[in-house]
């Protein structure tokens, strides 16, 4: 009899989710017709544990808004988790829950995929969960940055278009222009957008966020969140066979 094996995907408002269709295209490729991908679109975390315990559930996945709040309902945490605080994959061995980090990987494959020697300090927009795995990949790879957020010293409102030229690395952490609302876009001072600059903007839905076609009317080099994400679901899919 073939084993049974369940993933999912853990979040609120995911009818988009990637991930789904990712692993479905997996499961077909590699004949696994035993496998099923589900979508847990819940409104807070509260009934988190049963999910935990469905039966021949191997593996998850996380996103916005829980990254950071479901690391106090797992059992353990890798190294990279820990060092970050958020996780957006979680794999589940004899009972037991243990939260990774993908994002962080993902991240760092597209940033060194496309960053020229030029590009030596960034500007993180955005302080949530995927901005922390954007931070802690910044730090490894000896780049300072600013993080500009509604909430930090430098914010939408005071960030100047010379900070911006002088940054040549700008990162979209924001979930602000996603599918539906695509014509949504951070204030932002697109004048200080130049051809030197590396736009990395990590939603993929739609395919070019208005930031996105903003930056690229400047001349700067865009890349969106579809590599990330398809280099962190790889990564997700290797620990939960692991």
């Amino acid at each position: 009899m073939e084993t049974e094996a369940k993933f999912g995907l853990i979040g609120r408002n995911i009818s988009y989710s990637f991930s789904k269709k990712y692993f479905e295209q997996k499961f077909q490729k590699l004949l696994l017709n035993n496998y099923s991908y589900d979508i847990f679109d819940i409104e807070d975390l509260q009934n988190i544990k049963e999910i935990f315990e469905i039966e021949n559930i191997k593996g998850l996945n996380v996103t916005i808004p829980y990254k950071e709040k479901i690391i106090p309902f797992l059992d353990e945490l890798s190294d990279e988790a820990m060092a970050i605080g958020a996780i957006n994959c979680i794999s589940v061995k004899n009972g037991k829950t243990k939260g990774y980090n993908t994002d962080a990987i993902g991240f760092e494959k597209t940033l060194l995929l496309h960053k020229k020697e030029n590009q030596k300090t960034a500007i993180i927009l955005g302080n949530g969960g995927a901005a922390k795995a954007v931070q802690y990949i910044l730090k490894k790879n000896d780049i300072p940055y600013l993080t500009v957020s509604r909430t930090t010293e430098i914010n939408y409102e005071n960030l100047s278009s010379d900070q911006v030229k002088s940054n040549l690395i700008i990162i979209q952490c924001t979930p602000v222009g996603t599918y539906p609302n695509v014509e949504d876009c951070l204030d932002f001072p697109f004048e200080g957008i130049t051809e030197n600059h590396l736009i990395i903007d990590l939603i993929y839905n739609p395919e070019y966020t208005k930031f996105i076609r903003n930056c690229a009317e400047k001349g700067a080099k865009t890349a969106n969140g579809l590599y990330m994400l398809e280099q962190q679901a790889e990564k997700a899919w290797e620990i939960w066979n692991s």
